[in-house]
């Protein structure tokens, strides 16, 4: 149990891991999936990060000694640096995006499973206390009315 937990502790994000906490059978598959691609990691590396008030903040520091300190006319250059890393980041949101929705169909799916056991599992029980109900009103009325029937005109 433990390595399972060590395992589950390197694949799951940090941020979903709580003590003693469970997770959905569709988040560990992910995580294990996201975790066998180099691509996939350096794509939530960028993402996570890209996604971050750091990033903003250095962007900010960058652009502000860039445009003041570094060059005359900075807006050329400038715009083409951010148009490529817009379409950079498109990409990384892209594939944000993709994952999610391959996980968010990976969990319905299980959902759906899952509820369609329960829907057996208690159709199989409802019948079988309608059963049940049946013979034990059976024997109990059954011998009861043998016993306690009108009495015959005899």
């Amino acid at each position: 149990m433990s390595s399972l937990r060590t395992e589950v502790g390197r694949l799951v994000p940090r941020r979903l891991l709580k003590s003693g906490e469970m997770h959905h059978p569709a988040v560990i598959d992910e995580a294990r999936k996201r975790n066998a691609s180099f691509q996939l990691r350096v794509a939530d590396q960028i993402t996570a990060f890209a996604g971050s008030m750091s990033f903003v903040f250095i962007h900010a520091a960058l652009f502000a000694v860039w445009m003041v300190f570094l060059e005359r006319s900075p807006w050329p250059t400038l715009t083409l640096v951010v148009s490529l890393e817009a379409i950079f980041l498109s990409t990384f949101v892209m594939i944000g995006q993709n994952r999610e929705a391959t996980f968010q169909q990976a969990k319905a799916d299980h959902d759906f499973q899952a509820q369609e056991l329960e829907l057996k599992t208690n159709t199989e029980l409802t019948r079988e206390i309608h059963r049940l109900t049946t013979e034990l009103h059976r024997r109990l009325l059954g011998a009861g009315s043998a016993d306690h029937g009108p009495a015959s005109a005899t």
